[in-house]
């Protein structure tokens, strides 16, 4: 917080010092900070690459321009909206919306390098579509835009526009920094673990693609809005692909993934250029683009040194250089506990799949595979690598549906229906291989198992009216967090942690969505005796409680010595279930599990 106020009080007193050229290059700076914050939620966070951006800074720029300069006749109900900025604006913010609604619907669904193509595609398209209708002037522009009034007063000089920019860009960081530090942005981070692992969780993934994708587009087009009345003109050529380039480096170079990095990435890429544009000629006695040459060596060197941009090299050398202070002990998260589920009746058939067959093409994974998982029951699914335990696993979480059969989740069918649906119906799941946000803590990504369990808005986490439950989602995190044992990890990050850690955080995770039946895929993988022997007292304990528990497992002590029954798979099919002992004695079992055939 004192870094902050410290910022805050430079740029307040900025204007007072700095002459006229210094103060334009920092208006600059805040217009293209403003469209680089939006690149750091879809890009840094979300892991969705745009070079697009600069056509949304037109939308704003030409709606505006259009508007309050009354070029376009408007019906006589909607004379009104006309020579007004700040209709303007609302306006553009309305139009912009629409258009990344449906351009997002359309482009959201690609993947892979598909994803940065279809925003280059739709981003040169709207800037031809600027310079090409001749009512918003064509290539020449638009000239004669009003200057913005505020309280009466207008604001027609750089020195007047910038308080106003800057404050557009202060409330943008400060409210993308609530958005991350919030359920919704926990969802928002979720996206680079990975779709499957969210949706598992309960979050709507594609929703909050197209959350990031709407904010990042609103963040470009009050840009393009402050642009046009702080010029006074606008024409196609800031709005084109190199200008995306531009804002997309911005943010990655800053810090991709930092809300702070996104300005100072912004700060650097203007200053820089400006700074070789000036030295250059002078160096090479002639005029021309050496500038780009030098610029786009330099931005290599920097991604090969620091992939997490210039904030990361900041945020380092402070560590390095500032006295260090001993670290306040942070208080453990407290609040009412939220509402549980009502847990289903010792003996209730709560989990149970029907002949379920699922093929890939020739290759038949699961086969006519029938079993139940009962209330307050341990099951244990093994077999051979490849028999298709974490292919069954998939078919019963709503990971994949199966070609042929039925799931049945508490008496109600969810083949097809997806796995965020199947969560929300009392379904959790760990994987067989480790999904975390490496990054974040311990503490937070539990609480994203705890995501069903929330209703708050992007606008109250943006705004943080969302406190109260917030408090109660990080409280049921920290409870998960100390049942599972790694309360001394709370607040370290994931990544830190041991392979058997992060598998025992997983199962935490899911105990945070309050399941009724949890599947864990190989859950002792990776943990030491003392470790296992405190798993089987936790899962020992959850079964008492009347959940339903279905594991896959290769260590067949830890499962004998813990499960109620057992079904063995061998090439897709069951061969074999029964109790612990009889499975260990049965020759088909030691044939084909054990490698060898019973004496």
């Amino acid at each position: 917080m004192k870094a902050l106020a410290g910022f805050v009080v430079l740029l307040l007193l900025a204007p007072f010092a700095l002459p006229a050229f210094y103060l334009t290059l920092l208006n600059y700076i805040g217009l293209y900070s403003l469209v680089a914050l939006g690149l750091l939620l879809l890009t840094g966070v979300g892991g969705l690459t745009s070079f697009g951006q600069a056509a949304f800074v037109g939308i704003g720029a030409y709606t505006t321009a259009a508007l309050s300069t009354g070029v376009i006749e408007l019906p006589a109900a909607l004379a009104w909206t006309q020579h007004s900025p700040w209709i303007a604006l609302a306006a553009g913010l309305l139009l912009t919306f629409v258009v990344a609604i449906a351009l997002g619907s359309m482009t959201l669904r690609l993947s892979g390098h598909y994803l940065p193509l279809g925003t280059i595609a739709w981003g040169i398209s709207l800037y031809y579509f600027f310079g090409t209708f001749e009512q918003l002037g064509g290539q020449t522009g638009m000239s004669g835009i009003p200057a913005i009034e505020l309280f009466g007063h207008p604001l027609v000089t750089a020195r007047e526009m910038y308080y106003l920019i800057w404050a557009f860009v202060l409330i943008a960081a400060l409210t993308t920094q609530n958005l991350l530090d919030s359920r919704q942005g926990r969802a928002i981070r979720a996206l680079r673990g990975g779709v499957v692992m969210a949706e598992a969780m309960g979050v709507d993934t594609a929703r909050s693609r197209m959350v990031i994708f709407v904010i990042a587009s609103l963040q470009a087009s009050a840009s393009g809005w402050l642009y046009a009345h702080l010029q006074r003109f606008v024409n196609p050529s800031p709005f084109g692909l190199q200008y995306g380039i531009d804002y997309l480096f911005m943010a990655v170079v800053g810090g991709a993934g930092q809300v702070w990095g996104a300005l100072l990435g912004a700060t650097v890429i203007t200053v820089s250029k400006q700074w070789l544009q000036d030295l250059l000629p002078q160096l090479l006695g002639r005029t021309g683009n050496f500038e780009m040459i030098v610029f786009g060596a330099l931005l290599i060197l920097l991604l090969q040194r620091s992939r997490n941009g210039l904030w990361g090299l900041v945020a380092r050398a402070a560590a390095r250089w500032l006295p260090k202070t001993r670290a306040k002990p942070r208080a453990l998260p407290q609040a009412q506990a939220l509402p549980r589920r009502p847990m289903p009746q010792r003996g209730e058939v709560v989990l149970e799949a029907k002949n379920v067959t699922r093929r890939f093409g020739g290759l038949v994974a699961n086969n006519d595979l029938s079993l139940q998982v009962h209330a307050g029951e341990i099951l244990a699914l093994i077999g051979p690598n490849g028999a298709g335990k974490s292919t069954m696993f998939n078919q019963l979480s709503g990971v994949d549906t199966p070609t042929s059969g039925q799931v049945l989740l508490r008496g109600q069918s969810v083949a097809g229906r997806g796995s965020r649906a199947i969560a929300r119906m009392g379904l959790s799941r760990s994987f067989q291989h480790v999904r975390l946000l490496p990054a974040m803590s311990v503490l937070e990504n539990v609480a994203i198992g705890a995501h069903l369990r929330g209703k708050s808005s992007v606008f109250s986490a943006a705004w943080r009216l969302d406190r109260a439950e917030e408090a109660r989602l990080l409280a049921e995190a920290a409870h998960q967090v100390e049942r599972v044992g790694l309360q001394e990890h709370m607040f370290a990050e994931a990544g830190s942690l041991a392979l058997g850690q992060q598998r025992t955080l997983e199962i935490a995770r899911a105990l945070a969505s309050d399941p009724c039946v949890l599947l864990l895929d190989e859950p002792a993988a990776g943990l030491r005796l003392r470790e296992k022997q405190a798993l089987g007292e936790l899962l020992s304990k959850l079964r008492a409680e009347g959940m339903a528990i279905l594991l896959v497992e290769h260590d067949m002590d830890f499962v004998m010595g813990l499960v109620d029954r057992v079904v063995v798979m061998d090439f897709g099919q069951k061969i074999v279930e029964g109790l612990p002992h009889e499975v260990q004695q049965n020759p088909a079992v030691l044939e084909a599990y054990l490698g060898g055939v019973a004496p």
